[in-house]
């Protein structure tokens, strides 16, 4: 063995010390950094030729990267929707380091158990029907990307075809149909080769909605005369939290032949409270679901969910043939149900999270962010400096500046804020017009955390 590897095996329990007490360091300072600094460039390091060893490693990486860290997963970071993690999930993300065991067979530990335990737990608290399957995966674009995949096998299926033996080529173009998908089911399509100019935009509701007009919707299905298509619905858009009317969409499949995948990234978490889970009424009848886990569930990133109730057509799509992996057989190997071979076991922090604070911690968290984004949006009524773009649906405040040249001074403001250190936002444009964004969607973030960005946003307003 390596002399240094050797060293740090007999040391582990100090490194482990070591690093711990960083990471203290970290977290108890969290509320105080600045959520978010601007990029600076550094000139790289050579490798070393003999190594550093762990101790010495840990002290040139606090001193070049940890100690200047932003809270990103602190409760004044409102940029995209970025989840915190919460320390039941960080217990799990340690011990999945720990264990670092590849979860893509089934048969090979007690391990798989985690995975399929904290899908059925998931399952309730989306008040999913135990018809849908569910795997994890990276992120929300890798589970769109798994659940258009399914989508397009279903395709090929309704043409006599296999599109995971024969390929795109033995069936005419697939057609899309969406209101407002998000950008990563365009990547999806790309990867897909479905292609992103296959998805024709729906027309949305009138009167400041992100929802799709469902006649127009049925409108466009007609015009396809029969053919197949694939419908992404919208269970929370990015701007306004706006949710199509999947009840309605879903009735459409008595008439029409298409694959109803909807993309709950982050609207899925509705069901988690009574005020808001009116709103996912319809998606028990959807073929595939998209659900992030490190939004609003909290874990550590590389953490989502791809639910279908079309198992065998997911197989289908995922299976990995190889002699040293035997045959397919239950319980079903991971390695069959997603797109990577080797994959880490991202479901424990999940898993440590749900037991940790079930039903009622996440209904509290969801219902806590949609308060403080309520603040937030009747101070910007309230103000000379901002206007509302939007209605305040749930955890996303959609606001810009009033005044003129927006779209030059939007960016100023959002530097600046940035450079503050108090709290961190990210540019949008909603309806044409150059917009900021405030998503809510960390455990930690309180109404102080607002009056703390209220006054950010009140100093460096430009018509103060």
């Amino acid at each position: 063995m390596h002399n240094l590897l050797e060293n740090d095996l007999a040391n582990l329990s100090i490194l482990l010390e070591r690093t711990k007490a960083a990471s203290d360091e970290y977290l108890n300072s969290i509320n105080e950094r600045p959520p978010a600094t601007a990029f600076a460039a550094k000139d790289r390091l050579e490798l070393p030729e003999q190594g550093l060893g762990g101790e010495i490693t840990l002290t040139v990486f606090l001193e070049r990267y940890g100690d200047h860290m932003p809270a990103s997963n602190g409760p004044r970071f409102w940029g995209l929707v970025t989840g915190g993690t919460t320390p039941a999930s960080l217990m799990g993300d340690w011990l999945t380091g720990v264990y670092d065991l590849n979860l893509s067979h089934a048969a090979n530990s007690i391990a798989p158990n985690i995975e399929m335990e904290a899908i059925h737990m998931l399952r309730e608290l989306f008040g999913l029907p135990a018809s849908f399957s569910g795997t994890f995966v990276s992120g929300a674009t890798m589970s769109n990307f798994a659940g258009i995949a399914i989508a397009r096998e279903w395709i090929g299926q309704q043409y006599g075809k296999s599109i995971s033996q024969e390929g795109l080529h033995a069936i005419p173009p697939v057609k899309i149909l969406s209101c407002e998908a998000h950008s990563s089911s365009f990547k999806a399509l790309s990867m897909l080769g479905l292609g992103r100019a296959s998805l024709k935009t729906i027309p949305r509701l009138p009167e400041n909605r992100e929802a799709a007009d469902v006649l127009e919707l049925k409108k466009a299905l007609e015009g396809l005369d029969g053919e197949p298509c694939i419908v992404i619905a919208n269970a929370g858009t990015v701007n306004t939290v706006d949710f199509d009317d999947l009840q309605a969409i879903a009735a459409l499949k008595s008439e029409f032949r298409f694959w109803l995948h909807v993309d709950a990234a982050f609207g899925g978490f509705a069901a988690c409270s009574p005020k808001f889970k009116h709103l996912l009424n319809g998606i028990e009848q959807a073929d595939s679901v998209t659900i992030d886990a490190h939004k609003w569930l909290n874990v550590p990133y590389d953490s989502a969910m791809i639910f279908t109730r079309h198992r065998d057509l997911q197989i289908a799509v995922f299976q990995n043939s190889g002699a040293y992996l035997g045959a397919i057989a239950e319980p079903m190997d991971f390695i069959h149900l997603a797109p990577e071979n080797s994959r880490r076991m991202r479901a424990l922090p999940a898993w440590f999270s749900l037991m940790a604070y079930g039903k009622e911690g996440y209904r509290g968290i969801v219902e806590r962010n949609c308060e403080m984004a309520q603040k937030l949006g009747a101070r910007i009524e309230e103000s000379r400096e901002f206007r509302l773009l939007a209605p305040v649906r749930m955890n996303v405040v959609c606001f810009t500046l009033n005044g003129d040249a927006v779209a030059e001074r939007v960016k100023d403001f959002l530097a600046k804020l940035r450079d503050d250190g108090r709290v961190f936002m990210t540019p949008t444009t909603y309806m044409g017009v150059p917009g900021i964004r405030a998503a809510f969607s960390n455990w930690r973030t309180e109404e102080a955390d607002v009056e703390t960005a209220w006054q950010a946003m009140k100093a460096h307003s430009v018509n103060r």
